[in-house]
């Protein structure tokens, strides 16, 4: 099943650049394009973090997509 995320829509609604966000977290701003895009999912210690981050629960970044089977 896909995970996707909200982290471009929380982050902008922060007034956050991806820049400032990578320096923040001590990341690329190449790694926080890729899961913006759902290209690459974080791992447990990064998803971690930015709950920490956006002061926010897990289930309001990420979303387990359902698929047909």
């Amino acid at each position: 099943m896909p995970v996707l995320n909200r982290i471009k829509d929380i982050r902008t609604a922060h007034g956050i650049t991806q820049v400032q966000m990578a320096l923040d977290l001590q990341i690329t701003r190449q790694t926080i394009t890729a899961i913006e895009n759902n290209k690459y999912n974080p791992s447990l210690e990064l998803a971690l973090k930015l709950v920490k981050y956006f002061q926010v629960s897990i289930d309001e970044i990420f979303e387990l997509k359902e698929t047909d089977k």
